[in-house]
């Protein structure tokens, strides 16, 4: 059998398993729901962008360590989190199938953990370079680990709650878009601020974040899942996961690819480094206002069609971008607005389409944590893929940092703007052809 039997939840006793006042209530949507369930992406979002782009300043420039060792912590500490994905997930599921109450217990612990490591990882309690170097390395792994806690059992949350295309859309972009709200706040909060204020702030939000989800619709309590190696790898045998989990990985080095290389466009093609941040914030902000748009879509055309409609969206703004040249800031601009409003899709839909592969798959209430565990983990895996493409394809083609000279030029725009666009074509075919074409749309 591909599908695991499914039984309703029972308690010998008859007691709910959440306590009164906290029993299962469905989505009903609104404004109390969204910010609810979707507050934790906030604060989430603050440990990709500075773990990744601020720690290593940090450590090279405070500490005196080489960025070429920073840089194998980090992968090391992200690919020994990569794998932990797939068992966080089966843990989250027997928390979930246990009670909403047992669930958010967990994810209190964890968020205590990550406000701890977080914090650790930017003021060490230690001195001496091969010290520090146990010291980040520790941390990073506490980190990481405590945030796919986290975000695999709410990402699981929001996909029990079930429901048609349209509803799933909606709760994916609630989180999502708060997640690109948080990205803005700590992209420039520690700049601004420094450190200690941006782990104050970082750990503020993250006990809001976790207090609103106590108010957040729950699913229901069900029986406990299997344990063991079969159910681990049930999602990969399921067939329209895989077709799914394939389009999601070459659409996700399709998008991963123009952010490893950005910066370098930006200064060297665009020669405009100056409007970096006009740019990033550009990006960031048309993803996040776009996504009710692009949920109001859903209601017309289905998750796959609008899915379609924003990949189209973003191949034009890359052929664009291809076009573009020295000191063409407004033209840069308006491709950032635009492939940022096609960054909204990408983060609401493909989630969405996830949740009803489980339903249709006779998972849902059961195993929503192994699929999203085993997704976090072709998430990352995107990004290894992008810089592990893009950094030596530059390389081969005659490219280094600082140069401007016509063929290093050349370079930088196919590996930038028009690899993006041939891997976003193969994604869109394979989505054509997946077969995952449901039929629940939202009629309204």
């Amino acid at each position: 059998m591909d599908a695991l039997e499914l039984r309703p939840a029972q308690r010998p006793d008859g007691v709910n398993p959440d306590s009164p006042g906290h029993a299962q209530r469905p989505w009903r949507g609104g404004w109390r729901d969204g910010l609810s369930y979707g507050a934790l992406g906030l604060p989430l979002a603050f440990v990709a962008l500075p773990l990744y782009v601020q720690l290593p300043n940090h450590y090279a420039t405070a500490f005196g360590i080489p960025l070429a060792t920073l840089g194998a912590l980090l992968l090391g500490a992200r690919l020994l989190d990569a794998f932990a994905d797939p068992f966080i997930g089966q843990a989250s599921d027997r928390w979930l199938s246990a009670s909403a109450r047992a669930a958010l217990g967990r994810g209190a612990l964890a968020a205590l953990v990550l406000a701890a490591g977080f914090y650790a990882l930017f003021f060490p309690a230690v001195e001496g370079r091969t010290a520090l170097l146990v010291w980040c390395a520790a941390m990073l792994a506490v980190t990481y680990l405590s945030f796919s806690v986290l975000t695999v059992l709410h990402q699981a949350w929001g996909a029990r709650l079930g429901g048609d295309e349209g509803q799933r859309a909606r709760i994916v972009a609630w989180r999502e878009g708060l997640a690109l709200a948080g990205v803005l706040v700590a992209s420039v909060l520690p700049a601004l601020a420094g450190f200690g204020v941006a782990s104050a702030v970082f750990a503020a939000t993250l006990v809001v974040g976790w207090l609103a989800w106590t108010h957040a619709p729950r699913p229901q309590a069900t029986a406990q899942p299997p344990a063991g190696l079969r159910v681990l790898l049930q999602p990969l045998r399921t067939p329209a996961f895989r077709r799914l989990l394939a389009v999601y990985l070459v659409n996700g080095i399709a998008s991963a690819v123009p952010a490893t290389l950005v910066l370098f466009f930006i200064r060297d093609r665009l020669q405009a480094a100056a409007y970096e941040p006009l740019f990033l914030a550009s990006y960031f902000a048309a993803g996040a206002l776009a996504m009710p748009l692009w949920v109001r879509l859903v209601a017309r055309i289905g998750l796959v069609r609008t899915w379609l409609a924003g990949m189209g969206l973003a191949i034009v703004s890359f052929v664009w971008a291809a076009t573009l040249g020295a000191g063409d800031v407004l033209g840069f601009t308006l491709v950032c607005l635009a492939s940022g409003v096609a960054l909204g899709a990408d983060l609401a839909l493909p989630g969405a389409l996830l949740a009803g592969v489980v339903q249709r798959a006779g998972h849902g209430g059961q195993l929503e944590g192994g699929y999203f565990g085993w997704w976090n983990f072709a998430t990352k895996l995107n990004l290894a893929l992008a810089a592990g493409v893009a950094l030596p394809l530059l390389g081969l083609l005659g490219y280094a940092p600082g140069r401007q000279d016509p063929q290093a030029l050349q370079a930088l725009t196919v590996t930038y703007c028009l690899l993006p666009c041939v891997l976003k074509l193969l994604a869109a075919a394979l989505l054509w052809r997946s077969g995952i074409h449901s039929t629940d749309r939202d009629p309204s």
